[in-house]
């Protein structure tokens, strides 16, 4: 988890990128990636993967991993910051990238520059860290899952922030412009201020302190927690406006810990200004003051649960957002019920009785469908019927189009003319087994010459 080092991603080739992109794909069920799985799944037209992976090894970007079983290689987060930036300028939202400007038990903050010059802020998220690998009790992002990737995570963290800045920025709350997010990097307006924790002195710390409470509470009645609201989550302009920062770990107001974390994030803002400003108020936020009337859904869903369906990688599953709390269960006859008396409503609010009942009127001169139409119908299946059986019992022919033998042969040839070229490919990187079979050869022969001097 070293810093961000964008130098070598100008002499990347498409190659390597097809290379890094098939190892990233075959993390979605190994913990460590096969040679000949990579080389499969990135189809070099001329191959040559296995030289690609050592130079991706040399350059930190993917790491060489070697057990009893099974030897291949494992994306790290140089290879999966690359991937993100490559994504990024392709769609061309970055275009450069700065210096470091923060670090976090998160992830890392950086500065970028688009395109047409304007700044913004790329937050890499980074969870695994030594520092912070309590995910379990912390965090809900692995749900009931016992093994899973921190690159997974990371982009789960990544994916939940995204949509509920996304979500504030759109209701009027004091966040960050979201730009673009891929992978578990966010790309984010960059804000000229400080945290909170930097400041020592305050012109008014009354009037801040109120304004802290107020956004609490109005998050609250918007049906979210912050869960993590601090002096370091907090940035301050040079007008003592505060702007809201940091939401992976965001909890809907239903959630059954929710008192707890409304709870702790009043008490963090209380004994930071006594701490720090020596300010001390008795009038506080409770969870009983707040209406909770109100969840911000985005798309049918609570915003936060972050498109569950994306989470279908390695043992992917559908999963509920962690702020939801026990919803009613609904009877599917009612609503099926309910649907049908809406519907005949409509059509009778449809109806208007000064028109005149053109039904009655059709029927009197001509009927809609009389017995000489309806016999056509029937005469007309008849002679269909009729027509297939003369000609199945008199033709010789095959039943089978031969429109439909060209096109079914046409794809058997071309299916094995790509089974000839993956097996063209994998042998060009079967030298490790051949490396491997010369290692035990070399193995046996010097055993035995040890025998022979013993002897």
């Amino acid at each position: 988890m070293g810093k961000l080092n964008v130098v070598v991603l100008r002499y990347l080739s498409r190659d390597d990128f097809r290379v890094l992109t098939a190892v990233e794909m075959g993390m979605k069920n190994h913990e460590v990636v096969p040679v000949s799985l990579i080389s499969s799944i990135a189809s070099l037209r001329h191959g040559g993967c296995n030289k690609i992976l050592r130079e991706l090894v040399k350059h930190k970007i993917v790491a060489y991993e070697r057990t009893k079983m099974v030897h291949g290689y494992r994306l790290n987060y140089g290879g999966y910051d690359y991937l993100a930036l490559k994504t990024f300028c392709s769609r061309e939202i970055l275009l450069s990238v700065g210096n470091q400007m923060g670090v976090g038990k998160e992830s890392d903050i950086y500065i970028v520059a688009s395109p047409e010059g304007e700044q913004y802020a790329l937050k890499l998220h980074r969870l695994g860290r030594t520092s912070f690998r309590n995910l379990k009790n912390k965090r809900d992002y692995h749900k009931h899952r016992k093994n899973m990737s921190w690159l997974y995570l990371s982009r789960l963290s990544a994916m939940k922030e995204y949509a509920y800045m996304k979500a504030l920025y759109e209701r009027g709350f004091p966040v960050p412009k979201p730009i673009d997010y891929n992978r578990h990097a966010v790309v984010m307006e960059l804000i000229n201020g400080y945290p909170l924790c930097q400041v020592r002195e305050l012109e008014d710390p009354s009037s801040m302190y109120n304004d802290v409470m107020e956004l609490i509470v109005k998050l609250a009645n918007h049906g979210l927690i912050h869960g993590d609201f601090n002096e370091f989550n907090l940035m301050l302009d040079d007008h003592d406006h505060v702007t809201m920062i940091d939401f992976p770990q965001m909890v809907s107001t239903t959630h059954f810990n929710a008192e707890w974390y409304f709870d702790r994030d009043v008490k963090c803002i209380r004994d930071f200004f006594a701490k720090r400003y020596n300010y001390e108020s008795e009038l506080y936020p409770t969870f009983k003051d707040i209406s909770g009337a109100f969840v911000m859904r985005e798309g049918g869903r609570e915003v936060g649960d972050p498109g569950r369906g994306e989470q279908r990688d390695p043992g992917r599953g559908e999963q509920r957002d962690p702020g939801r709390g026990e919803q009613r269960e609904t009877d599917p006859e009612a609503v099926v019920i309910g649907g049908l008396d809406e519907e005949r409503e409509k059509e009778e609010e449809d109806v208007c009785p000064e028109l005149v009942d053109l039904s009655s009127s059709n029927r009197e001169f001509k009927p809609f469908r009389d017995s000489d139409s309806l016999l056509h119908v029937v005469e007309h299946s008849r002679r269909r019927t009729d027509s297939e059986a003369t000609a199945g019992s008199v033709g010789s022919c095959s039943t089978i189009p031969p429109e439909v033998v060209r096109a079914k042969v046409r794809r058997q040839l071309s299916k094995q003319q790509k089974a000839a070229q993956r097996r063209r490919l994998i042998k060009g990187e079967s030298n490790l087994v051949t490396a491997e079979r010369r290692e035990n050869q070399s193995n046996i022969k010097s055993s035995l010459e040890t025998d022979g001097f013993w002897g």
